[in-house]
């Protein structure tokens, strides 16, 4: 069975019918055949923040962006680092 995609609109206007409209998060789940705790999630994702909210399959927050950055950064920091310190053991092997 293949996982169903909702697109962000979907999703807004689903938060829109339980916040707005006063539908319970029930009601609304069997309303537009999604799941309960999907349903609850959306909300919850939503409430927290509504701009960067349901950023889609292959977008990232801004936040996340910046950890991913920092991450290949720290790789290649590590990687440099062993590089120069191999290179320094060779070299005071040479001068003994």
């Amino acid at each position: 069975m293949q996982r169903r995609k909702f697109s962000r609109e979907f999703k807004v206007e689903a938060v829109r019918l339980v916040k707005e409209r006063g539908v319970s998060v029930a009601q609304a789940a069997v309303d537009l055949d999604v799941h309960e705790n999907v349903l609850r999630k959306w909300v919850k994702q939503f409430g927290v923040d509504p701009v960067q909210a349901f950023p889609g399959h292959g977008h990232m927050k801004p936040e996340q962006q910046e950890i991913v950055r920092l991450r290949r950064e720290v790789a290649k920091l590590k990687a440099e680092r062993d590089i120069l310190k191999k290179a320094a053991a060779f070299f005071a092997k040479e001068a003994i």
